[in-house]
């Protein structure tokens, strides 16, 4: 029986995104159904981003629309959850009184609870705990819903938080300290997905490849749960995301190259193509360590599709270390990037340096972009003609009578046929090329 309706409002990352099907099926599991329209919804859950200033900003804003909605509705049920609740929540308290509760990246388990105890007793809550760690062994970690919805695609997350603290990152302080997850567990769920259709898993960690190293039955290598995962029945691709450069492996290369499941892409962040930036950055290798995991991944892996994140304006980039990026951007070339300019983070060691003016880290921002643009333009360009495996994943949002799917190798693709395809792998050949993706035939 339905009792009422929720909205979630997701901002961030992979992990964020996972996070809200988690919240939605919790919601689910107390009798609310998931609302079209964010006014019309009973509850609604702001899931939020610290990573950036952008998305907080946006966070507020959001909040701000929403004071009058509740002061016309006072049954309305606002919480606020994700990576800004968890560093920000009184601030958030003080500037918005009209929620009713927020949530810790740690605490989605409890956000039935605070839902109910809001319909009823209606005195605002925080819950911001983060899970402890006795040493490098992780303690409990909550039993994960496995949604009902059949997907065909999924993220499963293996890992939470971080141990590298990044001079310019929140997330150790957002996320906590790292935790990797059972394998048993993990198998489980992935399973679970299988049975209900999903063919395509991609596992979640803030760096995936040091996964295992604090469970307490002992350290799984990433590339044996890669293995693991890839034998689960009915499993027919794997991808990962997001992996940290020091700790990619010959064993993690390996697996890519032999497991068919496994796919054929790694998005692996650079951050800056200069030793000095990286030092300051506190990123824990060098620009000639990345380039031999790169070298030795493309030797290994032909035809793999290689992505990355890159950060433009840290505090005291100088124009040499910025030219230092572009050689490095110019030298792997990337298939695609996510590129930023630096935005400080409260409490991060970055965020007390002398700042970069906007104009300059604006200006380096646009070069890089347009350095990268000309890249990926050149690479798909360079694929037509040749033919893709591809995941038939509906129909474009753009064009009904065109079918869209990935490659192994995650390029898009974009293709006329039966919506009977739909959940199956084709091939497809391309026929012209774009910055997004390629257009192509069924082969």
């Amino acid at each position: 029986m339905v009792r009422g309706t929720y909205f979630v409002q997701t901002w961030g990352c992979q992990m964020n995104v996972e996070d809200s099907e988690q919240i939605a099926a919790y919601l689910e599991g107390i009798g609310l159904a998931p609302a079209t329209d964010i006014r019309e919804a009973q509850v609604v859950l702001l899931n939020t981003c610290s990573v950036r200033k952008k998305p907080e900003d946006k966070a507020f804003s959001l909040l701000g629309e929403i004071r009058p909605l509740k002061e016309s509705r006072p049954d309305m049920v606002v919480g606020v959850a994700g990576c800004m609740a968890q560093v920000r929540a009184d601030e958030i308290r003080i500037r918005n009184p009209h929620v009713d509760f927020v949530v810790g990246t740690a605490q989605v388990a409890t956000i039935p609870g605070l839902v109910e105890d809001a319909l009823q007793a209606r005195r605002f809550q925080k819950r911001l705990d983060l899970p402890e760690r006795k040493g490098a062994i992780v303690t409990d970690l909550p039993k994960r819903q496995v949604t009902q919805t059949a997907k065909l695609k999924a993220f499963v997350p293996i890992q939470y938080g971080c141990d590298k603290f990044c001079s310019f990152c929140i997330v150790p302080s957002t996320r906590g300290r790292e935790r990797s997850r059972t394998t048993s567990d993990i198998l489980e769920e992935t399973a679970a997905l299988a049975e209900r259709g999903t063919k395509e898993v991609t596992l979640l960690g803030q760096t995936v490849n040091s996964y295992g190293k604090n469970l307490a039955e002992g350290n799984v290598p990433f590339s044996r749960l890669l293995r693991l995962v890839a034998d689960v029945p009915g499993i027919e691709r794997v991808r990962y995301t997001s992996p940290y450069p020091r700790d990619f492996k010959s064993d993690v290369i390996a697996a890519i190259r032999d497991v068919p499941q496994v796919m054929e892409h790694c998005h692996m962040p650079l951050q800056a193509g200069d030793d000095g930036l990286l030092k300051r950055m506190k990123r824990l290798y060098t620009v000639d360590g990345f380039r031999q995991i790169v070298r030795e991944l493309r030797e290994a892996v032909p035809g793999l599709g290689l992505t990355t994140d890159v950060i433009v304006g840290f505090p005291g980039e100088t124009d040499e270390e910025f030219e230092g990026t572009l050689a490095a951007m110019r030298e792997f070339r990337f298939d695609g990037a996510f590129m930023f300019r630096y935005s400080p983070r409260p409490g991060t060691p970055a965020a007390e340096l002398p700042q970069i003016p906007f104009s300059v880290s604006k200006a380096r921002l646009d070069k890089l972009i347009e350095t990268q643009t000309a890249i990926t333009l050149e690479i798909n360009e360079a694929q037509v003609g040749k033919t893709f495996e591809v995941l038939v994943e509906g129909t474009s949002p753009k064009d009904k009578s065109m079918l869209q799917g990935y490659s192994r190798c995650f390029r898009m693709l974009h293709f006329p046929g039966s919506t009977e395809l739909v959940g199956r792998t084709v091939q497809v050949t391309a026929l012209r090329s774009h910055l997004w993706g390629l257009v192509g035939e069924l082969a």
